[in-house]
Formats: structure tokens, sequence, C-alpha cells
């Protein structure tokens, strides 16, 4: 097997791991909140956007840091990193006793976290040009895995060993992705002698500006609008089955029914993507989620918001291996863990300021009331891409495509 093909593998296996531990906090966040003395209906959402959005904003600042070092070390060293930090870390909350000491491990965790953004760029700098879709897409399908049975295992095991439980299984599966990045993932990477270039020169030398700015302005949105329902689903589903014994378990399914679909989905996506272009995937995807959040607000039961949930996850699984594919193109290698650790950091905003202002709008004037505020940020996105996005990158396609005949 090429090197790049399994390193592919095992990144799949790492990323597969990570997710599926990082996935099960969003549905038992709120139930943990709830155990650690919180009860008011609207404090739980505050508190559930606070302490999931916490991690992702501490990693916007840091993963320039770690993309840093990833050029100047290699990649493999801060796989290496994240997935020992985590490990250690996601276990100590099982061993909080106030909301205050969870915010905190959670912003603990935010400055040693990025397995999964690490493994994107070291496939991204190893696949070949014409393979790159095709490789982030089924990279992806590791993550989006993760997070399918993440939730469906985290929601089966709180009814069987306890929520506190529950991290120390996260744990123990962070743990498993360092051991398979420490013996199976090789990488020729030979430390620069030179020293690195400065953000400024980065931006100097890249071709098309507007077009990369574009990518991180389009991940940033995205991320945005599909976190600021994340956090608050399991809220939702207990207005739409109030009377459930096993909500947590009904809100992994949930979860897990847009990461099936994107399973199924993202592999396929990314040869399309290969084959006509990430561009024209990310505008058509980006169009389709915008339509499909609408009728979400409008459902009477947990089942049909779980219908809608799958159709989400196709468009949403061709959304970020489409953006890579796209920055895959069009920057050096030599720069690729910098460029593609910037990208990074306007998805954990994304993420955070999605959390946090989700959970407010949620607060205080509804969760029926997200599903439009996220569908008018999608409908944004669709026109920003279309401006500022699409005609340049489907000029460069068109001319990469009359090349290699």
């Amino acid at each position: 097997m090429e090197n790049w093909k399994r390193n592919l593998f095992i990144c799949w296996l790492g990323s597969f791991a990570t997710s599926s531990a990082l996935s099960q906090v969003a549905p038992i966040l709120p139930l943990f909140i709830q155990k650690l003395g919180i009860h008011n209906l609207a404090d739980i959402e505050s508190w559930s956007g606070i302490a999931f959005g916490s991690t992702t904003f501490v990693m916007a600042f840091f993963s320039p840091f770690w993309g840093k070092l990833a050029d100047k070390y290699g990649r493999k060293p801060m796989l290496l990193r994240a997935s020992f930090g985590m490990a250690i870390v996601v276990g100590s909350i099982s061993l909080a006793n106030s909301v205050y000491q969870l915010v905190g491990l959670r912003i603990l965790m935010g400055t040693i976290s990025g397995y999964n953004s690490g493994s994107i760029t070291l496939i991204a700098t190893q696949s070949p040009k014409g393979k790159a879709g095709w490789a982030l897409g089924t990279l992806s399908t590791g993550a989006v895995s993760g997070m399918l049975l993440g939730p469906l295992i985290g929601g089966y095991l709180v009814e069987i060993l306890g929520i506190r439980s529950i991290f120390i299984v996260m744990g123990l599966l962070l743990f498993t992705a360092f051991l398979l990045t420490f013996f199976f993932v090789h990488e020729d990477f030979t430390p620069s002698a030179k020293s690195l270039m400065s953000f400024t020169d980065i931006w100097q030398s890249l071709s098309d500006k507007s077009l990369i700015a574009g990518m991180f302005v389009t991940t940033f949105i995205i991320q945005m609008a599909l976190f600021s329902i994340e956090p608050v689903i399991t809220v939702y589903i207990s207005t739409l089955s109030p009377h459930t014994d096993h909500l947590a378990f009904i809100s992994g399914l949930v979860f897990a029914s847009s990461g099936l679909s994107s399973i199924l989905a993202a592999p396929w996506l990314g040869r399309l993507s290969d084959k006509v272009g990430a561009h024209k995937v990310i505008l058509v995807a980006l169009i389709c989620a915008a339509i499909l959040f609408i009728p979400q607000a409008f459902v009477q039961n947990e089942w049909q918001l779980m219908g809608l949930r799958f159709l989400i996850g196709i468009a949403t699984g061709a959304m970020l291996p489409s953006i890579n594919t796209i920055l895959k193109q069009n920057i050096p290698s030599e720069i690729a863990g910098r460029m593609f650790s910037y990208n990074q950091t306007a998805q954990f905003l994304g993420v955070f300021c999605g959390s946090v202002f989700g959970g407010q709008i949620a607060a205080h004037f509804g969760i029926r009331m997200l599903f439009f505020s996220t569908s008018f940020l999608l409908l944004v996105n669709v026109i920003g891409v279309h401006e500022y996005v699409y005609k340049k990158a489907d000029e460069k396609f068109s001319h990469a495509v009359s090349h290699s005949v």
C-alpha cells in the first residue's frame, strides 16, 4: 500500500476514535449540567452553549500556533500531542463538581485539541492532486462515522454506567487514537533550517487572496449556522417528547441520523468534486441545506426531526471536504500547515459563535427560531460563494482540466 493511502487509513481510524469520543458530549452536556446543579431550562440552554463553545473558541487562537509547529517539525507530532492531551483532559471531566470546573476543563481541552484538523493537513499534503477530493472526502467519513456512533454509544452508556463514566470512556477512545498514530502513521518530513514565513509574507505569496479569504469566511458561516443548533437539540427533543424515559438515547439517534447520511454521501461527493469541481458541489450543498433547515422548525415529533436531519447530513457532508479541496488546490505545500490552521481558526470561531449565540437565541426567542436564523445564514453564504468564489474557482478548474486532457 502506498504511504499516503496507509496514512489515510490510520488517520481515518484515529479520526473515528476521536470523533466518537468527542461527539458524545453534545447530547449529554445539558444532562450533565443539570446534574451539576443547574435546573432552570433557560440556564441549561445558556450553559450548554458556553460549555460546548468554549473549547472551540480557545482552539481558534491556538490552531495557528500548532499549524506553525506542524510546518516546522511535521504533522505527526501534532497528532500525537492532540490525542494524548485530550485523553487526559476529557477523562478529568468525570471529576468535575461544578459547571465552572466543567467550562474550565473544556477551555483547557481547547488549548491542546486538533487531531482531526492535523489529519486533514497531513492527508491534504500527501495525497496526489487528482485524488485530493476523494481522499479528503474519505477522511471526513472517519470523523462523521465517529459522530454517528458516538451519540448512540454515549446515549446508551449514560443509562448503563452513568454520565460521569462516559468521560472516562471518551478518554480511552482518545488514547486509542494516540496509539494508532504513534505506531502506524509514517511521515517523511525534513525539518526546515530556514525561519518560517510570517503571516504577512504568507499572505503576500498567495496567488489569489480573495479566493482563499472567501473559503475562510465560508467555513466560518457554515460552522456558525450548523452549531447554533447542535448544543440544544437535546432540549428541543425534550419539548417534542416530554414524557420519554430515554431522552439521551433518542437524542443520540437524532444526532446520528445526519452522520449516517454523511458517511454514505461523502466519498461519492468527493469523487464528484474531483470530476466537476469542488466549487459546484459546495454551492449546491449550501442551497439544499438552507432549504432543509426551515421545515425542522415545524416538526411535531422526534422522528420527523430525525428524517430531516438525515437529509441535512447529505448536504453538510459535502461542505468542509469541498473547502479543503479548494484550499489544497490553491496553496503551496510548504505553508499548508498554517493555511489549514487558519481555516481551522475560522471553523472553530464559527462553532463558538454558533453554539453561544444559538444558546442565547434559544433561551430568549425559542429553539424553533434557530432553524430560521440558520437557514438565513446559509442563504447569505450561498450569495457570497456565488459572487466571490464560484467564478474564480470555475475558471481555475476549467483551466486545470484543459491542461490535463
